[in-house]
């Protein structure tokens, strides 16, 4: 309270005290303020309020003034004797009573003079009775942050902030830029004090503005200040560093990547500095955005630039580099961060655990894993997994394993994926128990196995020919509501089609069916697995059903089970399927039909040979009418046998079946030998000797060797073709007399003993040798001149060789149309 040692006026002055840290302004400039020291300010006496502080005792004591007239006129007197410009004190009215200033416990602080006035904007003090106090800068901040909260912005601001009674400085603007939290209005107050005399460029200042700019996400705006900032340090050459840091960090937390880096960039082409911290704020938002390589980049500016990484930079680089391949950069941060005495974090760790076992360094893995526990971070579910896929994709199941029991122990429990990756790996090494094993244990969790899982186990007991369990398997799946897959079906039917279950694999097929799949392909698989098994009956029932069932098969299939049909004489069922080969548009070609025809020819049955004549009849082939008009007589065809022969070779395509042809000749001259058709049997292999199928033959080599090779001939080829050829040779010698000095005829050791045996009927001189019969020309050509040999040349074979004859069938070739030669003959009977 304020006791009055003077009378002043005739009423008491009342005061009450208390404490305020919000106000800091002094008693003195608040007194002046409230009351202007104008007799206009207060037109009736009264009461009004007002605040002020007692700088020496930091407390703000509320004041109620009873003023009377009298005071009222004594202070509008008071501003020209304050101010030193009214003439003096002497000149002017003082205000000479003694005010004491008391505490609250009523003990005196202060005593004198009442207070006087500062000119504003000139005096940076203030008057307390005759002594000059400094205005505190806490007191000067608090007046700038009231006029600019009042004001905002605008000249009416500027205005006030001119009028202000101190000179500021550019510490009591920074202060004020922390408190003031509008942008604009410290924008505004910014601008004024840059027009100021006494402005200086301070980087505490601009961090101010931006902190407050962000506040208020006006991007725009720090973009704009951070531009003038340049501008102004390259005029004045001063550097901002914190404040260029500043605003990259902001617009990079903004996910502003363009404005950012072109700050960045900036920033580096002025000469600035960019810290540790700018360059993990501006890494993470390369990372964020998908652009790992500018991250990188950025790691290589750091490098030039020298600034040391931190833990935060280790952090972001390490795991990059890992999830994008450069495992022996990010392995090489990793060792230098231990270097440095840095703790790596569990997402370091995992990072590098992860990469390293998707890459198959898996011993690199293991140690990076056991280093991890060496820093006491404990594994997550999330590592155990990858550590399990990593070795269990490269076939290290134990070690899988091991880690798979560890995951266990540890409380984590392994997630569908897992279940089914090691089930599936362990499946496919073979381990099918462990895989079972396994298996149950992820139905008992209460895991739904994946079709995948389901079928990979019954795919592989049916690869070991595990019936029961393969059936197990797929009743479970079928009944859990699983569609099994294509390769499912395709390998349960195939077992059970090597295990000749026709009836399952008919109700695997139609169940197959009924779920939509084509079942044409899968059907028409498991008749080739009869097929190639030799089960023909079982194949011929197959196919009946397939047929009831409206499911189809192919021709090549067809063709396959008439074939396999032929070679197990069951002729009667072979017809039905030729037939239908030939109504589907299906074209007999001469290779089936020389098959059909070698059939015939070692057939001895009188009724299968009825059954093989109707079959051949059924193939429509071209080659069956040339058979049966090969059969009849003159009249019939109205031609030569000769003239018939050269037309039919005429129609063949050589280009296409020349092969199939040499094969029709071979298998034909057997047929007519044995029907004892020798002089068309002559007149084909004529022909087919003009049409160059066997161009190497015969061979003459002037007066030295004439040789004929037949060892790529039938038996009843070659017969023809060496009665054939030895009376070419006879009449080349005879008529023209011309002898070589030796014959030749390259039997090979197939043909060898029925060749020789055939010539030794008419007492011929030639020698057998291993491969070879060979005679001296002169002994050849005193041989031809005998009737007999005349007689066998020009006619027929002679009839003692019935017997040799009858046994031809036993050596003709196999229906196979790959087969051109004969197999090894058996050993003939003794005449």
């Amino acid at each position: 309270m304020i006791r009055h040692m003077k009378k002043l006026c005739h009423r008491a002055l009342y005061f009450s005290l208390t404490k305020s840290p919000n106000s800091r302004c002094s008693f003195h400039s608040n007194f002046i303020k409230h009351t202007n020291f104008n007799p206009s300010f207060v037109k009736n006496p009264g009461f009004f309020t007002s605040r002020f502080y007692v700088e020496n005792h930091s407390f703000v004591k509320d004041h109620i003034f009873i003023l009377s007239p009298q005071l009222f006129n004594y202070l509008s007197h008071v501003r020209s004797y304050c101010s030193g410009k009214g003439g003096g004190a002497q000149n002017c009215s003082e205000w000479t009573e003694e005010i004491e200033y008391l505490d609250e416990s009523g003990s005196v602080i202060y005593s004198g003079k009442g207070i006087r006035s500062v000119e504003p904007g000139f005096d940076d003090h203030v008057m307390v009775g005759e002594i000059k106090k400094p205005l505190l800068n806490a007191s000067a901040v608090a007046k700038i942050v009231e006029v600019v909260n009042r004001w905002k912005w605008g000249p009416e601001l500027e205005t006030q902030l001119d009028k202000l009674q101190f000179l500021p400085k550019m510490v009591h603007i920074t202060q004020a830029l922390k408190v003031i939290k509008d942008s604009d209005a410290s924008l505004s107050l910014f601008r004024w004090a840059k027009r100021q005399s006494w402005y200086v460029s301070d980087d505490n200042c601009f961090i101010m503005l931006f902190d407050v700019l962000n506040q208020s996400r006006d991007f725009d705006g720090i973009q704009s200040l951070f531009d003038e900032m340049v501008q102004d340090s390259s005029k004045t050459g001063t550097s901002s560093f914190s404040a260029y840091n500043r605003v990259i960090q902001y617009l990079a937390k903004a996910d502003k990547l363009e404005v950012s880096y072109c700050c960045f960039k900036k920033i580096l082409d002025s000469g600035g500095k960019i810290d540790t911290q700018t360059y993990n704020v501006l890494m993470t938002l390369f990372l964020s955005k998908g652009l790992p390589y500018k991250a990188f980049e950025m790691y290589e500016s750091m490098e030039k630039a020298e600034c040391l990484l931190d833990g935060s930079t280790y952090d972001l680089l390490i795991p990059s580099l890992a999830k994008s391949g450069r495992l022996e950069a990010a392995f090489k941060l990793f060792q230098e961060m231990k270097k440095r005495n840095l703790r790596p974090s569990f997402n370091i760790f995992a990072s590098l655990v992860d990469s390293m076992g998707k890459a198959g360094r898996l011993d690199t893995s293991m140690k990076v894993y056991m280093e991890m526990q060496g820093y006491g971070l404990r594994p997550s579910a999330p590592m155990y997994v990858s550590l399990i896929e990593s070795y269990a994709k490269a076939g290290k199941l134990d070690t899988a394993l091991k880690l798979w029991d560890e995951m266990k122990i540890a409380g984590f429990r392994p997630n569908f994926g897992l279940y089914t990756l090691i089930i599936e790996s362990h499946a496919k090494s073979g381990k099918l128990d462990i895989a079972m094993s396994i298996f149950k244990d992820m139905e008992k969790v209460g895991f739904l196995p994946t079709p995948s899982t389901y079928s990979c186990l019954l795919e592989l007991h049916a690869a070991s020919g595990q019936v029961d369990s393969a059936m197990k398997l797929y009743n479970s799946m079928t009944n859990a509501g699983l569609r099994p897959g294509l390769s499912t079906y395709t390998s349960l039917l195939t077992l059970l089609a090597k295990k000749k279950l026709v009836d399952v694999a008919a109700k695997i097929l139609l169940e197959m069916k009924a779920m939509g799949f084509s079942v044409d392909v899968s059907g028409s698989d498991v008749l080739m697995v009869y097929i190639k098994d030799g089960s023909v009956e079982l194949a011929l029932r197959w196919l009946r059903f397939m047929g009831s069932s409206g499911i189809r098969t192919n021709n090549f299939i067809i063709r396959q089970l008439f074939e396999s049909s032929m070679k197990n004489g069951l002729y009667e069922s072979a017809k039905p399927l030729l037939e239908t080969y030939v109504d589907s548009a299906a074209k007999v070609d001469l290779v089936l039909y020389t098959s059909i025809l070698a059939h015939l020819v070692r057939c001895q049955d009188e009724q299968n040979e009825r059954h093989l004549m109707s079959i051949l009849g059924a193939t429509k082939h071209k080659a069956h009418a040339f058979m049966c008009g090969l059969f009849t007589g003159p009249e019939q065809r109205k031609q030569p046998v000769l003239s018939f022969v050269r037309e039919f070779f005429q129609s063949i395509d050589y280009e296409l079946e020349e092969g199939a042809a040499r094969y029709f000749v071979n298998v034909l001259l057997n047929y007519l030998v044995l029907m004892g058709q020798i002089n068309r049997a002559r007149c084909v292999w004529k022909v087919a000797y003009e049409n160059k199928l066997f161009p190497k033959a015969i061979v003459f080599d002037q007066h030295i060797a004439w040789s004929l090779d037949v060892r790529n001939l039938s038996v009843g080829a070659a017969l023809i073709a060496v009665v054939h050829t030895l009376h070419r040779f006879r009449k080349r010698m005879l008529y023209y007399g011309v002898v070589p000095r030796r014959i030749k005829l390259v039997t090979g050791p197939t043909l060898k003993i029925v060749v020789a045996q055939m010539l030794s009927s008419v007492e011929s001189p030639f020698e057998v040798s291993k491969v070879v019969l060979r005679a001296p020309g002169d002994s050849i050509m005193e041989w031809f001149k005998k009737p007999i040999v005349q007689q066998f040349l020009l006619n027929e074979i002679p009839s003692r060789a019935d017997i040799l004859m009858h046994k031809l069938n036993i050596l003709f070739p196999t229906s196979a149309p790959e087969i051109r030669s004969l197999a090894p003959p058996k050993p003939l009977m003794g005449r």
